[in-house]
């Protein structure tokens, strides 16, 4: 079960693809979109981080900033978003700690969930959405809450 509508979102800071450590508490003032997914280079995961790709520059135009959380290494990171084009950050969150702190694991697997937040910005949950086996609607979704 996701964390719900309104609630503040847990405040937490990880490694970047940026080079710099992301902390969500110094990102007030913009809403962001976070989107938990399972794994570099898989079919799905990749047809996501494209689709929030695609839609970037309508993200760009409503001034909402995106990002992505995966358990992989910022190396593996590196070279997902240089090979997919990605202009947004993606944060290393190998532990798993973070996703669990958003309730974007899966139970006794530990694996990230696909899960999205958008987060307004006094950095309060406005919309979620969770789906696992597709990576089209998650975009979707988070455009017609904006």
């Amino acid at each position: 079960m996701a964390l719900k509508e309104q609630q503040k979102a847990p405040d937490f800071e990880l490694e970047s693809t940026s080079g710099k450590n992301f902390k969500l508490s110094e990102k007030a003032g913009e809403p962001i979109i976070l989107f938990f997914y399972p794994k570099n280079f898989t079919k799905v995961c990749t047809a996501e981080v494209c689709e929030f790709r695609d839609a970037f520059s309508e993200f760009r135009d409503l001034n909402v900033k995106v990002v992505g959380v995966s358990q992989d290494t910022i190396s593996s990171h590196q070279k997902f978003k240089k090979e997919n084009k990605l202009p947004f950050e993606l944060l290393s969150d190998p532990k798993g700690k973070v996703a669990k702190l958003y309730k974007a694991t899966i139970p006794v697997i530990g694996m990230n969930r696909r899960i999205t937040y958008l987060l307004d910005k006094d950095l309060r949950i406005k919309a979620v959405y969770e789906n696992m086996f597709t990576a089209d609607q998650h975009v979707k979704q988070m455009i017609e809450k904006l």
